[in-house]
């Protein structure tokens, strides 16, 4: 089994599965534009990401996320919307503050509480139509 990722890497993970969209792939000046950080920076966190299998990454070229890669950032990813969508639909709090919030505590929120998040967005969403 993978050994667990840190929040910075699970983060540069999200970032290349959200970049990647339809094309599937990312280049690594788009990623270190996402995190906010050198491309030396980011291209680091790439080949760790890579050593773990979850990115194929080969210098000068476009960046993939990997069946497991893809997995992993995937749930993530679920994690993020649900937390956000929480916050913004039942919460009220505004876009900005619920998706930094969300990027924290994606990390280390149980699976459980984000069923149980998922599940209350929708009976909430039935019950609020009108």
């Amino acid at each position: 089994m993978m050994d667990k990722l840190s929040f910075t890497m699970e983060n540069y993970l999200e970032a290349v599965y959200e970049l990647s969209g339809e094309s599937g792939s990312v280049r690594l000046t788009d990623v270190a534009a996402w995190m906010n950080v050198t491309k030396s920076t980011a291209n680091t966190a790439m080949s760790i990401l890579a050593q773990k299998g979850l990115i194929t990454n080969e210098k000068y070229q476009q960046i993939y996320l990997t069946d497991a890669g893809l997995e992993t950032a995937g749930i993530i990813s679920e994690k993020h919307h649900i937390i956000q969508r929480f916050f913004t639909d039942v919460l009220r709090i505004d876009d900005g503050t619920a998706d930094t919030d969300a990027c924290a505590i994606e990390h280390v929120i149980s699976g459980k509480s984000v069923t149980a998040m998922r599940d209350f967005l929708k009976d909430f969403s039935k019950n609020s139509k009108i």
